[in-house]
């Protein structure tokens, strides 16, 4: 946060300036230059990276704090798909889903998921009108009739070997019987399974570890943003110190997502490809609703047309989601009236629990990549992607690509297709899959309970056994590192929360290229998603962040407020009390 501001190619690093950024002006070309590090981003890095490629990242905020910190929380096929016509995506997608449960095995694994219909036929003359003309029509919940036909086409797509189990009918009793405290309106529920993503940040992070682990002629920096494209490359400002420094290149590729339109305005190169909407959520301590949901998702079709969830994750509830135009131009932020529409909706399903604003731990919201769609409903605008080129006059040769749409579940089939492009642009082959691939802590993965047994036995001397399952439980085989770290030291629990340890939190910080305190409690852990963070867990981890990161008492105390009006203002979080458990 330096005031010097040294000018473009003097060769001075400002006062404060990151190793990794003095790095990068340093050698200031690369073959690719790929502007923002969301999933999409980051999975693109990740596959150049493991081509040879010289290849540099650069995200403006931190790594995976835009869109892609907003999802669902799911790696899902997108059964509802089907009723646009998008086989082709619905395809690619389960291929994604049941590929993910095997790569990434520590954050991705099968779900169990439950749709409540309150009719039989409801729906079933609406929904050929829909499929034709992707018009919303008369909004009406789905009916069992409907709803059967489509998890039948559905799991013709899932034909892995087995992946997740085939979908499951059952009548109004049963489906009582299995979940207590559903509506006496129910009549039908239909079962069956896509993936949870339980930690979408940290797979983002081990994506990202998997390109930088590649070579050095794989880079990346947050906190840097593009400001401009031109004969000398891409022109780009670091955020923390001011300085502007050009990023030669071949080919540009723009992943900002929903910023995309944004972006190419930054770059001279205005377009109108992005017409994204808004998706809410909310997190709930709420241990009678936890209960309800007998650890399985809740998703249906509300009466409006929105698809919903209420769906138990780190021992909380999350419920979204809503589909809502947004201008890219304001914040994104969960109101009053989206609230209001969750609790109605869980009454909707659970009529007789009782949900109040006293206790939502944690809101949040995201706008989805989605292409422009001017007058077609945002329930029915194609989840699918696509990838725009552009020539850069001022630089011959060089190209500027987009990417418009792109979700979670897709990412690494997105990032080869896009990767391919980028390949054939630069005259070169492909030398490695991706395909198979495990990602970060997911290689080695001990997938049973019998190898998860032996994996923390053989590591329970160094920390411990208790220890040694929570590590392996939130990094994947990646905590062997943090355990060898570790091992010796004197390695207390925070005084303000349970969960981590003093080394494990300045451990993230040394090697995970945190910036911010708010990197930490967002995005390395899940402290802010389960309501976990109070006012003295913020300054413990401003201290252990500190001293790894050479702050001072100043700049401790302007990273606790700031984190803390980051998370009241946007996150609508209350820190007044310490919270230990989470």
């Amino acid at each position: 946060m330096s005031s010097t501001m040294p000018l473009a190619g003097d060769g001075v690093a400002p006062a404060g300036e990151r190793a990794e950024v003095t790095a990068l002006r340093a050698e200031p070309s690369a073959s690719v230059v790929i502007i923002g590090g969301g999933i999409n981003g980051i999975a693109t890095f990740r596959d150049l990276a493991l081509q040879g490629v010289p290849v540099v990242l650069v995200e403006r905020n931190d790594f995976v704090s835009g869109a892609s910190a907003a999802s669902s929380h799911m790696i899902h096929g997108g059964v509802r798909y089907l009723e646009n016509g998008e086989f082709r995506l619905v395809q690619e997608s389960v291929t994604e889903r049941n590929a993910l449960i095997k790569i990434a095995p520590h954050y991705v694994k099968p779900l169990r998921t439950t749709v409540p219909i309150f009719s039989t036929f409801s729906g079933i003359l609406s929904a050929p009108l829909r499929f034709l003309t992707h018009k919303q029509g008369k909004p009406t919940e789905r009916g069992a009739l409907l709803i059967k036909t489509g998890l039948t086409i559905y799991d013709s797509f899932s034909r892995d070997g087995g992946s997740v189990p085939r979908h499951r009918f059952l009548g109004a009793n049963r489906s009582r019987a299995e979940l207590p405290a559903l509506n006496p309106g129910v009549k039908y529920t239909a079962t069956y399974y896509d993936a949870s993503m339980h930690d979408p940040e940290r797979l983002a992070l081990d994506v990202l570890h998997d390109g930088l682990a590649a070579g050095p002629h794989a880079r990346a920096v947050n906190f840097v943003e593009a400001i401009g494209l031109g004969a000398a490359g891409v022109r780009v400002r670091d955020r923390e110190t001011g300085a502007e420094f050009d990023l030669a290149a071949d080919v540009v590729v723009n992943t900002s997502g929903p910023w995309t339109d944004l972006t190419n305005a930054e770059l001279g190169r205005p377009s109108q490809f992005m017409g994204g909407t808004k998706g809410s959520h909310i997190v709930l301590d709420h241990p009678e609703l936890l209960a309800a949901t007998d650890g399985r998702e809740i998703f249906f079709e509300h009466e409006d047309g929105r698809i919903v969830l209420i769906y138990p994750l780190k021992g909380r509830v999350m419920v979204g989601t809503t589909d809502l135009e947004h201008d890219m131009r304001e914040p994104a932020v969960c109101t009053e009236a989206e609230v209001d529409y969750f609790f109605d909706l869980v009454r909707h399903v659970f009529p007789d629990i009782h949900v109040d604003r006293s206790q939502i731990v944690y809101r949040f919201s995201g706008v989805r990549p989605l292409p422009r769609h001017d007058d077609t409903q945002p329930g029915f605008v194609s989840r699918d992607y696509r990838i725009e080129e552009t020539d850069v006059p001022e630089r011959p040769g060089t190209k500027l690509l987009s990417l418009v749409g792109g979700k979670w579940t897709t990412f690494r089939a997105l990032a080869e297709h896009l990767t391919n492009d980028v390949l054939g642009l630069l005259g070169r082959e492909r030398v490695r899959s991706t395909a198979g691939l495990a990602i970060g802590g997911g290689a080695g993965y001990p997938a049973t309970d019998d190898a998860r047994r032996v994996w923390v036995v053989a590591h329970r001397d160094e920390i411990g056994r208790e220890r040694a399952e929570v590590l392996l439980k939130r990094y994947g085989t990646r905590a062997e590192t943090i355990i060898a770290d570790l091992e010796g030291t004197d390695d207390p629990v925070l005084a303000h929360h349970d969960g981590y340890t003093r080394g494990e939190i300045a451990w993230l910080v040394r090697h995970e290229r945190v910036v911010h305190l708010l990197d930490v409690v967002q995005r390395r852990t899940s402290l802010a998603f389960t309501g976990a963070v109070s006012a003295p867990l913020l300054a413990e981890l401003a201290e252990i962040a500190g001293d790894e990161l050479g702050w001072d008492a100043e700049r401790r105390a302007a990273e606790v407020a700031e984190t803390a009006r980051v998370l009241s203002e946007w996150h609508g979080m209350r820190l007044t009390e310490v919270s230990v458990a989470g």
